[in-house]
């Protein structure tokens, strides 16, 4: 099958299915959908991370070693609906410790950009607190951040990511204190 062939075109859950099953066992068809990631063709490549959001646990770990390209991708992309998937890819992978700076003030301007997609800030929210968890001094700076944001002006799906990690902020404070 040629998978460039096929992504050009709408690809539905079924196809994306077909692609996943015949790419995730193997290496060389992984690198290959992966090659595709970084397509002049917007489509296929929005195509192709759709693909590895449906890999498989265990499948996914073959990306933990391009968390830096992919990080490098997320930055310059243009295309909403792969960033926001790139994002997604990257919150199902242990990040760096530290993290990449670049990346991090990616993720703290974005995911409280009124320009940006409810989806990518959500995304953005919940990787900074990931982030922010390994290295205490910036949880400050992510408190402050919140603590900036009007609750009742986000959507929902904000608003649920706001309220879960003030959640595990005020549970960590806790385990801390004690």
């Amino acid at each position: 099958m040629n998978i460039k062939a096929k992504l050009s075109a709408r690809v539905g859950l079924i196809g994306i299915q077909e692609i996943t099953l015949l790419t995730q066992s193997n290496n060389k068809g992984k690198q290959a959908l992966y090659d595709l990631l970084f397509d002049v063709d917007d489509m296929v490549a929005y195509q192709a991370t759709w693909v590895f959001t449906h890999f498989s646990r265990n499948d996914n770990e073959w990306l933990y070693d391009k968390q830096n390209e992919l990080i490098d991708e997320v930055l310059v992309c243009l295309h909403p609906g792969k960033r926001r998937l790139l994002l997604t890819l990257l919150l199902k992978q242990p990040l760096s410790n530290p993290p990449r700076t670049d990346f991090l003030n990616f993720c703290l301007e974005k995911m409280i950009s009124k320009r940006e997609l409810p989806g990518v800030r959500t995304l953005c929210l919940k990787l900074s607190y990931e982030m922010c968890c390994q290295i205490p001094e910036l949880m400050h700076e992510l408190c402050m951040m919140l603590d900036m944001m009007e609750h009742n002006l986000l959507e929902a799906s904000m608003r649920a990511a706001h309220k879960n990690v003030l959640k595990k902020l005020k549970s960590r404070k806790k385990a801390i204190n004690q």
